[in-house]
């Protein structure tokens, strides 16, 4: 992946200028996913470990093994609460390592945390598991979710109480290695093989309704369209534009917002619709770039207001697999249009 220039980077300036602080410091996390369930907020992010994995395209150097839960009472908390382990990839059966961005769910008194692991081959799918307590611990099923994929599951519960995933992520994410439905594996071992060309449609992330037990897909998951302004699908080589990662999704004044990453520009972006499938006009952008090369975020309501979480890598001087979650109040236009937030003033 291409490195920041974070050299010339003065670190304590540039904590003095970032909007917000880091929600905790004594271990590094990442891609919050924030829910609000028992009247608090809950934050569910990747927990960044130092594992001495060679930095590479395919984010090798992503090598989290377990996952914690946050929470904190409001968003004017300044520290967050740690409860601890939830969950580890060696407690689950199918899943061999790379324990990526989570999202959780709720449904009937119980919990369900939605993670991408790589299985014994080496290929991402998704994974369930499920704890009777918000914070967990987490018990996982023994099968990841028959037909699931690359990586960045995000579960929205629509009004009407079905629950849709959206997931997929290209480079390593792998989404790219599907484009023709079954695992391709061969070589060049490279993040942009089987990518389209710059003048194709973009890969797009997928979504799929879930069954009224939220352990497997109810149906095949598909495209989700994101178009420009004249209703034609976003380029490949429109890259501070297109999908890349870290699908979420949320509703605004009865529209659908469809957020993402553009990955290697570093954007955080999002897409307007009128149904949970689309198709989503793209929007704008939701965030400028972070000093960490990743981009990873949720966005959630509370007491009225709403508030965008996401990461950078300030706590670690820019390294780029060691990050730190943080938060910060997002606000529309009056048409309903997202006001770009800077992370550093």
């Amino acid at each position: 992946m291409p490195e920041d220039p974070i050299e010339h980077i003065d670190f304590e300036s540039l904590n003095n200028s970032a909007i917000s602080a880091p929600l905790i410091s004594h271990i590094y996390t990442a891609d919050p996913s924030a829910h609000v369930f028992n009247g608090k907020i809950y934050i569910y992010p990747s927990h960044d470990i130092d594992a001495g994995d060679a930095f590479d395209d395919l984010g090798s150097h992503f090598a989290m093994e377990d996952y914690h839960v946050l929470s904190m009472s409001h968003p004017t908390d300044t520290v967050a609460t740690d409860h601890g382990l939830a969950l580890h990839v060696k407690d689950v059966p199918w899943a061999s390592k790379q324990m990526w961005a989570p999202d959780a769910a709720e449904k009937d008194g119980k919990f369900y945390l939605f993670f991408p692991a790589k299985d014994q081959e080496g290929i991402f799918r998704i994974g369930v598991a499920v704890s009777n307590d918000p914070a967990g611990p987490f018990l996982p099923q023994p099968k990841a979710i028959k037909g699931s994929f690359s990586i960045d599951p995000a579960v929205f519960k629509d009004d009407d109480g079905s629950y849709y995933m959206y997931f997929g992520g290209i480079w390593g994410g792998q989404l790219q290695r599907w484009r023709n439905g079954t695992f391709n594996a061969g070589q060049p071992e490279s993040p942009v093989a089987f990518l389209p060309e710059a003048n194709e449609p973009a890969l797009f992330p997928k979504v799929a309704r879930l069954t009224d037990d939220l352990f497997e897909f109810a149906e095949t998951p598909m495209d989700l369209l994101i178009i420009d302004e004249q209703g034609k699908p976003l380029l490949q080589g429109d890259t501070d534009r297109r999908f890349f990662e870290a699908s979420w999704m949320h509703k605004y004044e009865g529209k659908y917002y469809f957020s993402y990453s553009t990955g290697d520009t570093h954007y955080l972006c999002y897409a307007i619709g009128d149904n949970p499938y689309g198709p989503f006009t793209y929007a704008g952008r939701i965030l400028e770039p972070v000093v960490g090369w990743t981009s990873h975020h949720s966005i959630c309501d509370f007491e009225g207001k709403t508030y965008l979480f996401y990461h950078d890598s300030s706590l670690s001087k820019g390294v780029t697999h060691l990050r730190c979650v943080k938060l910060t109040e997002l606000t529309y236009d009056k048409k309903g249009f997202i006001n770009t937030i800077k992370p550093y003033k």
